[in-house]
């Protein structure tokens, strides 16, 4: 077998991945705010790096302890935590000259030492009226439980209350679920500056007055600390316990789950640093950093622009798509033709506004939606339950164990419930991430389904920043089979065949298989053979090797991967026809699209599963084919401008060192905003054409 390494591992391939976040961060041609903004962003994937990846490879290292074996993953971690210092040595470098470049513009972050008198007298006031009253300060002595007391996502100030040589400690938590993090401070008259400071540095200029008169010390001292836990938990499956309770408790044993990163200020006594080691219990195995004054700067992802228009990107207002245009209903639309939906180039208002006119159409009997990940506030599902008070039949089927989202939906499972929705759980270890919604509704005598297959989720919100495809149909090959998927989670042990999908953990892994045979076969026949893939991760092996057989045939393979990736490109005699970057931008790229060049005829999928063991063989995904003609070309001409780009794309390779693709002589084409502007036309023909026909129609009348 070839002896050069064939797979990268895939918790440094993810730390390459939020590299090229923070790229985006160090790129002066993004506007300033946006830069900080990726600071913010970098932070927050480094958080549930810490709580997943980092804390699997923990675990795997304490069960081989247990079983007194050596562990191979103790290299791994010790390759992790270098990797994620470098980064972290970046990012404060990175942070120090935004601040700096802020300042230029005449936006000031300060620092309780940076006040002038107006200011701290403003502060004080603040502080007394609208912080103190959310302060309560927690005192760390010899019994105190730290581990149970500290909170995953949150940042506190440790607090020293020295006498002498004896010093007291104190937690305060930075009350930001109260409290915006960043305080505009009122201007001066006769500055032209914008001052902005934040929450933890006001609490830090006052610690004073939440101490004095209640402790005797000389000197107070204040330092920054966050901690991040494991965010794995253990289910208790005794069999009086609902799914429901037991994510609950779940959700109770991760707020005491054992730390994974200590982080503190690295000004901070190094007595004070080893008693809340001790206290935490922080071994060798856990990821303890020094760093700057602030932290959860996940935070920093809303930064506020209190400059001028250009500091942010210029918006790209979503478009409404031209093929619901000319309609009575949403219904006729897509009866009339197959709808694709491109988010967040096109509205979320269509789907909102389709499920709103399903709830209180007199046609539409029952309505079936898989909800993952939903807005705190969601249009959609109120629309649900306004649909079971006109007598409709609605059913949702929500996934408890969506990660990080789990009390988000305990609690919209509580609220449909009691509303009278019929409220499914799916099937115990399976986790339903299939984005599927399905429409019943009688039309002369008899019943039409209406379907949503889609690569993203119901949300509002992160359809306004994810990309995403929408499938919109109500072609029976393919409605009927969205109806056996419901099937399928309330009976997973129901014999189901499905000829036109593509589901987990049912058939993707074979069809899967198939499809790249069947391009290896025309290679190795002499014709043209292609598999075009963009998806956010590619990790599993019996794939990854698929592809790499591909490739040895002469198969040509071109994908676009966001985050991980094992797959090696370039080897010689094993992946040479492979070629793969990476785009991040102002979007998030989020859609699965595969195209299988299937001898002239291309065959086009979206799906929502990546190439993940866990989405192909350990999920509920659902992958369908595009049938229309138009909406294939359309899936095929946008993920060609992506391989167009010469301003955000990067190249995967061994070394995992995210170089830019080299523009040479080509013009300069960020991808995204070409796509917008080749979907913006396309609506904008689409327009044209039907009016055109319309004129038509209206003279023969």
């Amino acid at each position: 077998m070839h002896t050069e390494k064939l797979y990268i591992e895939k918790e440094l391939s993810w730390l390459s991945f939020n590299e090229r976040v923070l790229q985006e961060a160090a790129d002066k041609s993004v506007p300033l705010i946006e830069r900080i903004r990726f600071l913010g962003i970098f932070s927050n994937n480094l958080d549930e790096f810490y709580k997943v990846r980092f804390a699997d490879v923990k675990r795997r290292i304490l069960i081989d302890q247990e079983h007194g074996n050596s562990s191979s993953f103790k290299h791994l971690l010790t390759k992790m935590q270098n990797k994620v210092f470098k980064l972290n040595q970046d990012f404060e470098t990175l942070y120090n000259e935004l601040i700096k470049e802020m300042a230029r513009r005449r936006i000031f972050l300060v620092n309780e030492f940076q006040l002038d008198e107006f200011q701290e007298k403003w502060i004080q006031k603040y502080f007394r009226k609208e912080v103190l009253p959310h302060i309560t300060p927690w005192l760390i002595n010899k019994d105190a439980n730290v581990l149970q007391y500290l909170k995953d996502e949150y940042a506190y100030i440790t607090v020293e209350m020295k006498k002498e040589d004896v010093s007291r400690y104190a937690l305060i938590e930075i009350p930001t679920d109260y409290l915006p993090r960043f305080i505009m401070l009122p201007e001066q008259k006769g500055k032209r500056r914008k001052t902005i400071i934040l929450l933890d540095n006001i609490i830090r200029y006052c610690l004073n007055d939440i101490f004095y008169g209640f402790f005797d010390y000389d000197e107070l001292n204040g330092y920054a600390i966050k901690m991040t836990r494991d965010a794995e938990y253990d289910l208790s499956h005794e069999v009086e316990h609902s799914l429901l309770e037991q994510m609950s408790e779940g959700l109770g044993q991760r707020l005491t789950a054992m730390p994974v990163r200590f982080v503190y200020e690295q000004e901070m006594p190094a007595s004070m640093l080893n008693f809340l080691c001790e206290k935490l219990e922080i071994s060798n195995y856990d990821s303890l950093l020094p760093g700057g004054r602030y932290h959860n700067f996940k935070d920093f992802i809303s930064f506020p622009n209190v400059g001028r228009e250009y500091l942010e990107n210029k918006p790209l207002p979503p478009m409404k798509s031209a093929d619901f245009e000319g309609y009575a209903n949403k219904f006729d639309a897509i009866k009339a033709q197959d709808i694709l939906l491109y988010y967040p180039y096109h509205t979320f208002g269509h789907m909102t506004e389709l499920v709103r006119q399903a709830s209180f159409d007199p046609k539409v009997i029952s309505i079936k939606i898989n909800i993952y990940r939903v807005a705190k506030d969601s249009k959609l599902m109120h629309s649900l339950i306004h649909a079971v008070h006109n007598g409709k039949k609605v059913t949702v089927v929500v996934e408890l164990q969506a990660r990080f989202d789990e009390e988000a939906n305990i609690e919209w499972s509580r609220v449909l419930t009691e509303a009278g929705v019929h409220v499914i759980f799916g099937a115990p270890g399976l986790k339903i991430h299939s984005k599927l919604l399905l429409i019943n509704r009688k039309e002369n005598g008899e019943i039409a389904r209406y379907a949503h297959i889609g690569t993203g989720n119901f949300h509002e919100k992160t359809a306004r920043i994810y990309t995403d495809f929408a499938l919109l149909t109500a072609n029976p090959e393919i409605t009927n089979e969205v109806r056996n998927v419901f099937g399928y989670i309330e009976n997973p042990y129901q014999p189901v065949k499905f000829r036109q999908l593509i589901v987990s953990p049912r058939n993707s892994r074979l069809r899967l298989y198939e499809l790249i045979d069947a391009e290896i076969e025309n290679a190795r026949a002499g014709k043209k053979a292609q598999i075009i893939l963009k998806i956010n991760n590619l990790v599993d092996r019996g794939l990854v090797n698929k592809l790499y057989e591909a490739s040895s045939a002469g198969v040509e393979i071109k994908m676009i991967i966001r985050g991980m990736c094992s797959l090696i490109p370039g080897i010689e005699g094993i992946s040479e026809n492979i070629t793969i970057i990476s785009i991040v931008d102002r979007f998030l790229e989020h859609p699965r699209v595969m195209i299988i060049h299937n001898n002239g005829d291309p065959l086009v999928y979206i799906s929502s599963a990546d190439w993940m063991t866990r989405n192909i063989d350990h999920r509920i995904e659902v992958a369908t084919p595009i049938h229309d003609e138009r909406l294939k070309q359309r899936i095929i001409d946008i993920i060609n401008i992506h391989f167009t780009d010469t301003v955000k794309a990067r190249w995967i390779d061994k070394e995992m060192s995210n170089t830019y693709v080299s523009r040479g002589n080509r013009k300069k084409i960020r991808s995204q905003v070409a796509i917008y502007d080749y979907l913006k036309n396309t609506e904008k023909m689409t327009r044209k054409r039907k009016n055109t026909q319309e004129v038509k129609a209206n003279e023969r009348c």
